[in-house]
């Protein structure tokens, strides 16, 4: 076996002539022959690899220019009352304001009683028996109260009916306002009576009287039995 390889071994070896005339040597591997084949060919793409790594966070950039202002959001809720602040310092002072009334008090009140039974029809009747007239703005003997401070008054009457019937008319300037009847009944005492509401001006008069002749002048008093005449003013107008 080794003389046989010794054989081969020598015949594989090239002669000095042959040195410049030598094949290129045969690519590793190849058999003996070997020629050159067609380029075969593109093999298909393989499977996307796999995802690299994560790169390092690169450096901060420039600031960027401002967005377009977004819509108005919803009012929020109110929120709690906070502390009272500290007490300010005073304001200037306001304007003067307008006179106010005045703290006097206006009085004006009667109330009258008829002392005797004689009564003429078509005129005042005189009252004489005083109640009240402590300012004077009734007079006695003609029988008519004077306003003497303008404003809005109260006026009653209670007339006690005997003998004949009664027609009685409460008077301001000659005009009669208010009209009261009583038809008198035999052997009894009847009642007759009025009120009302006046505003007076300072210079107006206010007084009863008997309409329509002596057969409706049925006004009596006596010592048990009374007619009479009050006034008194409510509110007066304060005249500038």
């Amino acid at each position: 076996m080794l003389l046989q390889g010794a054989l081969l071994l020598l015949l594989a070896l090239p002669s000095h002539g042959e040195d410049n005339m030598q094949d290129p040597p045969l690519p590793k591997g190849a058999c003996a022959g070997w020629m050159a084949g067609i380029p075969g060919h593109p093999g298909h793409n393989g499977t996307p690899g796999r995802d690299g790594r994560d790169g390092t966070p690169g450096e901060k950039g420039e600031k960027g220019d401002p967005g377009l202002v977004g819509p108005k959001g919803d009012t929020g809720e109110t929120g709690i009352t906070g502390i009272e602040g500290p007490r300010g310092f005073p304001g200037t002072p306001g304007r003067k304001g307008e006179p106010g009334e005045s703290a006097y008090v206006y009085r004006s009140a009667f109330s009258v009683g008829l002392e005797r039974q004689v009564t003429v029809p078509n005129v005042p009747i005189r009252f004489t028996k005083i109640f009240y007239n402590q300012q004077n703005h009734y007079d006695g003997t003609t029988g008519k109260f004077l306003c003497n401070i303008p404003g809005l008054y109260y006026f009653s009457y209670h007339i006690t009916v005997y003998l004949k019937d009664v027609k009685v008319s409460l008077y301001k300037n000659d005009k009669a306002l208010l009209f009261t009847h009583d038809q008198f009944q035999d052997k009894n005492v009847d009642q007759a009576s009025g009120s009302v509401l006046l505003y007076l001006e300072k210079g107006d008069q206010v007084w009863l009287q008997v309409y329509e002749g002596e057969n409706h002048n049925g006004v009596y008093a006596d010592n048990v039995n009374d007619s009479t005449f009050t006034g008194f003013l409510l509110y007066h107008n304060i005249v500038e």
